[in-house]
């Protein structure tokens, strides 16, 4: 219910600030969902991104385009018809996706397809063929790592896209005007003291997280969006001259190709070693081992590119949002 009222919230409000605080909490309220249903790994996943890194990314979206949306008042008959078309056409589309849930077993039924060949063939067999005890990474990084490989790629071209869009700001300092215009954080002596302890610690719990994923919940994706949400928590209270000191746009452009590289390569090592395509058995002479080591690298890959891909796109965005605020 909960997560009903904030979606219609959301909806509802004109405030674009306000809309971005309501996707936090929904994010915050969808992770604590998946906990209850046992899936620590997705909530895990959902708390980072959800409740994280989008609202920062928001943030920075909202420097650019305005706090309120336009109220440009229509009501010729033409926009009229426009909305009422839209509003039937969602309602088509939603009845559509009902009646396909119609032939769907019911929820946590015995009887579902997932219940009776793929949950036990991946409980029953994966301690034997994969050996670690998370066994949602080993359904992520082993038996299904041709879509985990698909939703790196997603990243890495959704960061190339943005880099794409402002690629002429990205790699330019900030003139002195808007450092002089923009309201940074400088007088904020008590965060600036917080943030120099508590940024080395989120630091160091995304590389625990990256390296403890086979025994807990934790992996790429979450560790690469925790270590990004470090360094933007850096670049919004230091300023983004001095975080692009310390990452360089250039570095992490090279490292979200690296990652992506990485993943694809522990494949192609597969290939050459005798086995299938991400095939980790292959890579040592013990295959549990092989599983163990492919596992970690294709993590790794993964954590480099969604950390690199992170800032990238937080940067291009504060960029942007810097430059308009010096043409101002």
């Amino acid at each position: 219910m909960l997560l009903v009222v904030t979606a219609i919230a959301i909806a509802r409000v004109a405030d674009l600030f306000a809309a971005v605080m309501l996707s936090g909490m929904y994010g915050l309220l969808s992770a604590s969902f998946f906990v209850a249903m046992d899936a620590v790994d997705v909530a895990f996943t959902e708390a980072a991104v959800g409740a994280g890194i989008f609202p920062l990314l928001m943030l920075m979206v909202l420097q650019i385009t305005g706090r309120y949306e336009k109220n440009e008042c229509r009501t010729n008959k033409s926009e009229t018809l426009k909305k009422a078309g839209m509003v039937i056409l969602l309602a088509v589309a939603a009845g559509v996706l009902v009646y396909g849930t119609l032939d769907m077993p019911a929820f946590g039924s015995a009887e579902a397809p997932a219940q009776q060949h793929v949950n036990i063939r991946y409980i029953e067999q994966s301690p034997e063929e994969i050996g670690i005890p998370n066994m949602v990474t080993s359904v992520l990084a082993s038996y299904r790592g041709y879509d985990t490989l698909g939703e790196v790629l997603v990243i890495f071209t959704a960061a190339m896209g943005v880099l794409a869009l402002f690629s002429s700001q990205l790699f330019s300092s900030v003139t002195p005007s808007v450092r002089v215009n923009k309201n940074d954080m400088c007088d904020h002596h008590v965060l600036r003291i917080v943030s120099k302890i508590l940024i080395p610690l989120i630091l160091l719990f995304a590389f625990y997280v990256q390296f403890h994923g086979e025994y807990g919940p934790g992996g790429g994706f979450q560790a690469g969006v925790i270590f990004a949400a470090g360094i933007i928590l850096y670049t919004m209270l230091y300023g983004l001259d001095k975080a692009r000191d310390v990452m360089k746009p250039t570095v992490l452009r090279l490292l979200c190709a690296i990652g992506v590289f990485i993943y694809g390569s522990t494949g192609v090592v597969s290939m050459l070693s005798g086995g299938n395509f991400l095939d980790y058995s292959v890579l040592t002479s013990d295959a549990v081992v092989g599983q163990h080591v492919g596992i970690l690298v294709i993590e790794l890959g993964v954590g480099i590119t969604i950390a690199a891909g992170m800032i990238l796109i937080f940067f291009a965005f504060s960029q942007q949002a810097e430059s308009q605020l010096g043409e101002q």
